[in-house]
């Protein structure tokens, strides 16, 4: 495994599908099979582009900074702020699984919003 591409190519894939291009992220970094545990997103390929078109026409004005990048073995863990209409905050937490091809094939992940009010003072990022 190639940890750095690996890591270059997990930011690429979001950011590519974020962005409003998901066919595209999915043609230059999946393998043959893509497994999704988000309950909101169906499975497949197929469920991952019509999951980020809809969130292309819905929402075009978001945007996404991605904070850290960890990898380690065949995982990529990528921590995010995005920034959605209303400025609306969210913090995510993305984890793919990289097949022995260098393809990603597995995705889990986590969000939540940023509170208004804090009990400390450090960012969620």
């Amino acid at each position: 495994m190639d940890l750095q591409k690996n890591k270059e190519n997990a930011i690429a894939f979001y950011k590519t599908a974020y962005l409003g291009q998901p066919k595209l992220a999915i043609e230059k970094y999946v393998g043959n099979k893509y497994i999704q545990h988000n309950p909101d997103v169906a499975n497949g390929t197929q469920g991952f582009i019509d999951y980020f078109e809809r969130m292309k026409t819905e929402y075009p004005e978001k945007s996404i900074e991605f904070v850290r990048c960890i990898a380690e073995g065949d995982l990529v863990a990528l921590h995010t702020h995005q920034i959605w209409p209303g400025n609306d905050q969210y913090i995510t937490m993305d984890f793919f699984r990289f097949d022995t091809n260098g393809n990603i094939c597995e995705h889990w992940d986590s969000i939540q919003q940023i509170p208004e009010k804090s009990k400390n003072p450090n960012t969620m990022y």
